[in-house]
């Protein structure tokens, strides 16, 4: 199994790039699946309805988030029906929507799981014991299993890799949109890489126009961010699994330009 994800989407830009990209990296890679972070798909900050429903209109299987998946009010009745947008599964359970879900195609079944870190970031559930929990129930339905593990410190990112390794397929940081060298098959055959990257512009501040940010910083100020529009880049990943061992084979990272 060939599982494409495309890493955090960022606003109008990052949606427009990939609904051109799409059909030229399907042709290319012939993902079984898709998969694309959507949490800064709406102006940099969370997702709608509408955005969600666009994005799964391309053809993305399934949609993962993070921390800024609520930064949209809307959303909450919306994630609550529409299982194909995941949140962080250890958020308490009495928040609306889930972090797991398994994708069938054609008998051919991968599990998919979001959780989110702790370190820099809100103080919810723990993320391994959480995973923990879930990987176990995932591995009684399929052998391939595909975590989002969406936070600020690779040293926890790295952490959970290695806890896991051999239990899931892999293991793909998300949150901090700067793509990192560092992807590879752990021994127990985990695919890893501290963070995919980001689908946005490359001359902005992760995305984000450079001046807003800077002058964010300068002043220490509340400032409105607009997701940049130039020399735009879609980062992902593309990972090869074994479907009937759930091991992964290879990892392999991608940054496409339109003119590449």
């Amino acid at each position: 199994m060939r599982i494409l994800f495309i890493g955090d989407v960022v606003g109008r830009p990052g949606r427009q790039l990939v609904a051109r990209l799409l059909p030229r990296l399907r042709a290319e890679h012939r993902p079984d699946v898709i998969l694309a972070n959507a949490e800064n798909a709406a102006g940099g900050f969370g997702v709608t309805p509408a955005i969600g429903d666009e994005l799964l209109a391309l053809g993305i299987d399934l949609l993962t988030s993070g921390n800024h998946v609520w930064d949209k009010k809307e959303i909450e009745g919306y994630i609550a029906k529409e299982a194909r947008l995941l949140r962080p599964a250890n958020y308490p359970p009495e928040v609306p929507g889930t972090g797991v879900h398994v994708l069938d195609r054609r008998g051919r079944r991968a599990g998919i799981l979001q959780l989110q870190g702790r370190i820099f970031l809100p103080p919810i559930d723990c993320p391994f014991r959480v995973g923990e929990r879930e990987i176990e129930q995932l591995r009684a339905a399929t052998p391939v299993i595909l975590v989002d593990f969406h936070a600020e410190a690779t040293s926890e990112k790295q952490a959970f890799a290695w806890w896991v390794d051999g239990k899931v397929s892999a293991v793909l940081g998300t949150h901090t949109h700067v793509q990192t060298a560092d992807e590879r098959v752990l021994p127990g055959g985990t695919a890893y890489i501290s963070d995919v990257g980001m689908t946005g512009s490359q001359d902005a501040v992760i995305g984000m126009e450079r001046g807003e940010a800077i002058e964010r910083f300068l002043t220490q100020l509340p400032r409105k961010l607009t997701a940049a529009s130039t020399n735009l880049c879609l980062c992902a990943v593309v990972v090869d699994v074994d479907d009937g061992t759930g091991r992964a084979t290879a990892i392999r990272r991608l940054q496409v330009r339109e003119g590449d």
